[in-house]
């Protein structure tokens, strides 16, 4: 096997392995997202789980974080929580998620 051919294999493991990576990133914030707003809406901890759930779920609509800010959005829309909020709160929730596989 060349090295180059090496390397292409070496290229193709870290991608993969960066992409597994931010796919797990990303299930945690919405998991932590999740959390937040459902103590906002005053869930018990069997409604938690349920709304924790279609967090998650709702991320699989389409690629990047718009579908789970719509979601939580309107979850959140007589709560008087600013758009501006939501993606601090998003992005705060990233950086911990991401801490959390360091």
């Amino acid at each position: 096997m060349s090295s180059f051919d090496e390397r292409e294999k070496g290229f193709e493991k870290k991608f993969a392995h960066d992409e597994e990576l931010q796919f797990k990133v990303s299930a945690r914030r919405n998991k932590y997202i999740g959390k937040w707003a459902s103590k906002i809406l005053g869930y018990n901890p069997d409604q938690e789980k349920e709304y924790i759930q279609s967090v998650i779920k709702a991320d699989f609509a389409e690629a990047g974080d718009d579908d789970v800010f719509r979601k939580v959005k309107e979850d959140l829309k007589d709560h008087n929580i600013s758009d501006e909020d939501i993606r601090k709160k998003m992005d705060e929730l990233n950086e911990k998620a991401k801490s959390d596989f360091k």
